[in-house]
């Protein structure tokens, strides 16, 4: 008895699932095993319809095993193989080809787009079989280099494939190409701001977290938006990276190399940042891996969600462990976050009173812990502009965000060039032996940090921080080595007066 293989998900990865079937005599019934779940179970109606409208009618007890029958399957990916299977015992078709097969079945053998798709590609190619998959996935799976696949319409058109009646329509390899992307909103709409949009540049140039802190109506969210329109466009590396995270929760693939940005309600729950749920799903954090993840009125999390960002936020990976397994996920994220100065919004604000007493302020501010203000490397003041100050600049047009990409995609290029070979690609990513080791530091700089250090009260992650920011801070100078200016603009972002 020869299986069709199939897969299940297991968070991002694709795993093999054999589908057995066998079938005896007596009064009609379908049974199958190993583990599924309601989606799977519900499968052989679907099945026996699509069967049936196409002239195969299953008859007898048909017994359908999913090996290995300890690991839970779960989904409608399974519908396809579990078909073929079915179809094989019962004589219809000639001897199958080696691959994995995956698709949703309609009642009149239409197979529809699922989830995983990409996995999928991954795991044929790097088995070195063939794929078939449903035409809606084929975009998806075109990113997957060196893998062969094939787009199916339909059952009918497969099992006439199977018999060499016809030929299947191959999934070429896409090459993305980068396109001209209009940011929205542009640098150029920002009044004022200076020192919010210098922070946001170093930001963009190191992939540094970034934290935005002013009254209501300041600008912080018009500013974190702004920020997508100057990062580099993703690789192709990275752009396959982010798509296998889309395709495991089945969200339509987005052409293009724009980097992808997510903005979270504060109501949100754990798992749905996180990820993980009784499918091990992947959680917001991870589909802005390579983007930005912005966080509006930051104190108003769960504090157990904030503590739950520390470990990934330090990794650029996320580990969800549950009864039935665990999984790893990846979330390299920029993070941004916003938050007003006090309870009230107020404090400090030039035109407004803030009605919050001492020990209110300081019980907001300790929302956030210490641990995770650490992990964020450029902490910003953004003042609210006065009604006059808005119409002395509204004349005043700043600089595009088109000529500040062009600053942040040099400064990429450098970083990517110098960290090749230790296999990282910004700043940011930087391990603290690299740090301590090969960031270039003129000899005048240790003393300097020294002094400072204790005075701003840094720890020794902050300190790798700071020399992290001021390493991306020459960059953008264009500078071979990181001086004490760099230094001490990189040590103003960690202080400034910003809840320190």
């Amino acid at each position: 008895m020869n299986g069709v293989q199939g897969i299940t998900l297991r968070g991002v990865e694709a795993v093999s699932v054999e589908v057995e079937v066998e079938i005896a005599g007596g009064l009609f019934s379908i049974s199958i095993v190993g583990l599924p779940d309601a989606a799977v179970r519900e499968s052989k109606e679907r099945v026996r319809a699509a069967l049936r409208f196409l002239g195969m009618a299953v008859r007898g007890r048909v017994a359908v095993n999913l090996a290995p029958a300890d690991l839970p399957k779960e989904g409608a990916v399974l519908d396809l193989p579990i078909a073929i299977g079915i179809a094989s015992a019962m004589g219809s078709l000639p001897s199958l080809p080696r691959g994995i097969f995956l698709g949703e079945l309609a009642l009149d053998g239409r197979l529809r787009g699922v989830r995983g798709a990409v996995g999928a590609a991954l795991l044929a190619r790097d088995s070195g079989v063939p794929l078939f998959a449903p035409a809606e996935n084929a975009a998806e799976i075109s990113l997957v280099k060196g893998c062969e696949a094939y787009a199916v319409e339909n059952l009918a058109d497969l099992f006439a494939f199977f018999r060499g009646e016809l030929e299947l329509a191959s999934v070429p390899e896409y090459a993305p190409r980068e396109e001209e992307f209009r940011a929205e909103p542009d640098f150029a709409d920002i009044r004022g701001q200076a020192g919010a949009r210098r922070a946001l540049e170093i930001a963009a140039a190191g992939h540094h977290n970034i934290l935005l802190i002013g009254s209501p109506g300041s600008g912080k969210t018009l500013l974190a938006r702004a920020l997508r329109g100057i990062l580099p466009p993703l690789s192709h590396e990275e752009l396959l990276e982010t798509t296998l995270v889309r395709s495991t929760l089945g969200l339509p693939f987005e052409q293009g190399l724009q980097p992808p940005f997510r903005s979270v309600h504060h109501t949100a729950s754990t798992v749905s940042i996180c990820g993980g749920g009784s499918n091990l799903r992947p959680g917001e954090i991870s589909l802005a891996h390579r983007g930005v993840l912005f966080l509006d009125e930051f104190p108003e999390f769960r504090r157990d969600l904030l503590e739950g960002l520390r470990q990934p936020l330090e990794d650029g990976e996320i580990t969800v462990s549950r009864a039935t397994g665990s999984a790893l996920y990846p979330c390299r994220v920029l993070l941004v976050v916003a938050a007003n100065p006090c309870a009230c919004g107020w404090d400090g604000d030039p035109a407004e009173r803030c009605v919050c007493s001492h020990l209110e302020r300081e019980r907001y501010r300790r929302k956030i812990s210490g641990p995770i203000l650490d992990r964020i490397d450029l902490h910003v003041a953004v003042p609210r502009l006065l009604p006059e100050e808005l119409v002395a600049v509204e004349s005043a047009g700043g600089e595009s965000s088109a000529d500040v990409a062009a600053r942040v995609r040099s400064a990429r290029t450098m970083q990517r060039e110098r960290w090749a070979p230790h296999g990282f690609s910004c700043n940011a990513e930087l391990p603290e032996r690299i740090v301590k080791r090969s960031l270039g530091l003129s000899s005048d700089v240790r003393p300097f940090l020294s002094s400072m250090a204790g005075r701003l009260r840094l720890s020794g992650r902050g300190i790798g921080r700071v020399l992290k920011v001021a390493r991306t801070i020459a960059d953008l100078a264009q500078c071979e080595n990181v001086e004490i200016p760099h230094v001490a603009e990189a040590l103003a972002y960690r202080d400034g007066g910003v809840w320190r």
